[in-house]
């Protein structure tokens, strides 16, 4: 069962938050994130992107850069842009993305959970960006970032978050880069508070939406802890780590789409016509078609688009890897085609998720940057709580989340 618990949030005051609030420290790189940060001393990138407090061209992981993060963090504490809370809380955080909702819940997950695989993965980590985030959590002795989690549907819960969603938030701005409205609630409620507790409490597990290197990073640095402590007693703070839990529902995950460099020696002609052993392949035309249901693909090649079906036979529908279109579209075009077969390293291919959708792929083959493009039908969160339970772990660039969690809005501490 899973175990969470409120804790002592360090935010800031209400007339700062804006100005501390950024993006996550993963989605933009180092000169993006010192054009966003400006002149602004606030900015909570001198705190996640500690490299923009250097020179250009300073190494993200060098030694003084993760000082640094350090050190910002506690001069925000001393300025009053950080403040601590005074009792242990849960906070509610709602993000609204073209007109739709949703609520999550920030807890102190169980680093234990996280261990024992109550916290399920369905992604694979790398070790070098694992201990990227252990160092940045080990110097400032804090998860300044949250991890995104989602949890069964459950009614106790919906009507709390509901109750809350009713009331003035504590904080609600609408971030000038993605153009999303955030708010931010405190359940200072003790009677609230216990009834989050003992809701999650039955939940047999939690599932790692999006940020499975931070939350690998949170909970080894806990372990890690724990060990060194010689009183240790599984009560003290790093025994938890920071994160916004979400009903399934509720999440929004779009498609993360392919391109493609060549066709690996063939004509445009003898692709397509290679395709049909495994496809149903129906040419669209010049305007943009996306795919309308699973095992659908749509291809975009030489100015026109194609619908690609794939045939029976091809997937194993009782397969929870073998069923998903990323596996699909990774066996049967992109390894027996196109001779891809790592999609991590291979430099013929490359990715593009979220909002920017089938225009960027157009421009992208059009230009002659690539020859063709892939867009394929966006995973259900069924799909991956599927293969989390089943223990396998998805296929690269399978999922793409949005809205992502804004970072600055809440800290947690791990000694009080």
């Amino acid at each position: 069962m899973a175990i969470v618990k409120p804790f002592k949030g360090v935010r800031p005051p209400k007339n700062f938050v804006e100005d501390v609030e950024s993006r996550p420290y993963d989605v933009l790189n180092s000169d993006e994130a010192r054009v966003e940060a400006g002149d602004n001393e606030k900015s909570l990138y001198h705190i996640i992107k500690p490299e923009i407090n250097f020179e250009e061209g300073t190494s993200e992981y060098d030694p003084r850069v993760y000082q640094s993060a350090a050190d910002h963090f506690q001069i925000f504490q001393e300025k009053g842009w950080l403040v601590q809370d005074d009792k242990p809380l849960y906070y509610i955080y709602a993000q609204t993305m073209e007109g739709k909702t949703q609520y999550g819940l920030v807890v102190g997950a169980y680093v234990n959970d996280y261990m024992t695989g109550v916290i399920k993965k369905h992604e694979l980590t790398r070790r070098d960006k694992e201990e990227d985030r252990m160092k940045h959590v080990r110097v400032c002795n804090a998860n300044i970032e949250p991890v995104f989690f989602a949890y069964p549907d459950n009614a106790i819960l919906e009507e709390i978050l509901s109750r809350y969603a009713r009331t003035q938030p504590e904080y609600d701005f609408i971030a000038p880069i993605d153009g999303f409205r955030h708010q931010f609630w405190i359940v200072s409620d003790d009677k609230d508070i216990a009834t989050i507790t003992a809701e999650f409490a039955k939940m047999p597990s939690l599932y790692i939406a999006d940020g499975h290197h931070r939350s690998a990073a949170a909970a080894l640095v806990g372990a890690e802890k724990a060990k060194q402590n010689p009183n240790h007693t599984g009560q003290e703070e790093y025994n938890y780590f920071m994160a916004v839990c979400f009903q399934a529902s509720q999440l929004t995950i779009l498609d993360y789409n392919r391109v493609v460099k060549d066709l690996n020696g063939m004509t445009s002609e003898e692709f397509l016509q290679a395709l049909t052993s495994d496809f149903d392949v129906e040419k669209k035309g010049e305007a943009e078609y996306k795919p309308k249901q699973l095992h659908e693909f749509s291809l975009y090649l030489d100015g026109n688009w194609y619908s690609l079906k794939a045939k029976p036979g091809t997937y194993n529908d009782s397969d929870p890897i073998g069923v998903l279109d990323v596996d699909i579209s990774s066996r049967l075009i992109l390894d027996k085609l196109m001779g891809i077969k790592d999609l991590r390293s291979d430099k013929r291919i490359d990715f593009v998720g979220g909002l920017r959708g089938l225009k960027e792929l157009k421009r992208r083959v059009d230009n002659g940057e690539m020859r063709w493009a892939l867009a394929l039908y966006p995973v259900s969160m069924n799909q991956i709580m599927n293969i989390a339970d089943s223990g396998k772990i998805m296929p690269p660039k399978a999922t793409w989340f949005e809205p992502k969690l804004r970072s600055g809005l809440i800290i947690h501490k791990l000694e009080e």
